[in-house]
């Protein structure tokens, strides 16, 4: 699992257009870092309602901003359980720490 802050420098996000389909764990974009290219996984399953327009011309807001303006997609929920199984912020920074002393 890779975290934002491990991309370095952000410079282009590919983003689907709303009304599409995602499923938990399926891939629904790319980030493209001066390290590396990065496929987005997304969080629960559902409908894409809303993009984030401002990554296409800003794509370092994902980086800068990552909880506020850098935000991707926001997806109506097909299984509202599934909510109940991601991490917060806590436990995301603790697993991922845990997955680097590896």
């Amino acid at each position: 699992m890779l975290r934002q802050d491990h991309l370095g420098e952000v410079v282009f996000v590919d983003l689907p257009e709303p009304g599409g389909q995602v499923s938990q764990g399926g891939g629904f974009g790319a980030v493209e870092s001066v390290k590396a290219t990065s496929d987005v996984l997304a969080p629960i399953s559902g409908e894409i309602i809303e993009v984030n327009t401002k990554l296409s011309e800003t794509p370092g807001l994902v980086n800068s901003s990552p909880y506020e303006d850098g935000w991707m997609i926001k997806i109506k929920p097909a299984d509202p359980s599934e909510l109940g199984k991601l991490l917060g912020p806590k436990e995301y920074t603790k697993f991922c720490e845990e997955e680097e002393s590896h």
